[in-house]
């Protein structure tokens, strides 16, 4: 199996738990925040549906400097729900495709990952996608999840059943 198909198979089914996740996000809750120094409940939901971006370009660029005075940053401002499943639908399209096109050859090449001249990773592309972009969007929507918990919005499974949604057998 190629490196490529692993890792969507991987993205597909993390995608689609966090629509469902998403899809939940509450607009008059959006200021929330559970601690002074936490993102803002809307803030932390549009930096997940942005994050797919980040993946994206993991994929299609030899590297990023966080320090480079024209590296644009995503536009994180909450501006309601269906704003927020917008973006998300096109970044995770976006990053899906350029996934889909790479070889595993493409996806050994090394990815630099820098802060000017501190170089946080040069690792293979694939692995810098898992660590960079993949295991923080899972994070980041964990958050989401107990965000929706604190706000009493009925949280779906993720990985199984969820305290709000038991499994059914039956249906």
């Amino acid at each position: 199996m190629k490196i490529a198909e692993l890792l969507l198979a991987d993205f597909d089914a993390e995608i689609a738990s966090t629509r469902r996740i998403l899809e939940r996000v509450p607009d008059e809750h959006s200021a929330y925040k559970p601690h002074q120094k936490s993102f803002e409940f809307g803030k932390l939901a549009m930096h997940v549906a942005t994050l797919p971006g980040f993946g994206h370009n993991i994929l299609t660029t030899p590297g990023m400097d966080m320090k480079d005075p024209n590296h644009t940053w995503p536009d994180n401002t909450f501006r309601g729900r269906d704003a927020l499943l917008s973006t998300f639908t096109s970044n995770a399209d976006n990053c899906r495709a350029a996934l889909v096109g790479l070889s595993d050859e493409q996806l050994q090449e090394p990815w630099r990952f820098a802060f000017g001249e501190h170089v946080i990773g040069n690792l293979p592309r694939f692995l810098s996608y898992r660590s960079y972009f993949f295991n923080h969007f899972i994070h980041h929507r964990g958050q989401v999840a107990v965000y929706l918990r604190l706000n009493d919005v009925t949280v779906p499974g993720i990985y199984g059943p969820s305290a709000d949604e038991p499994f059914n057998p039956g249906v």
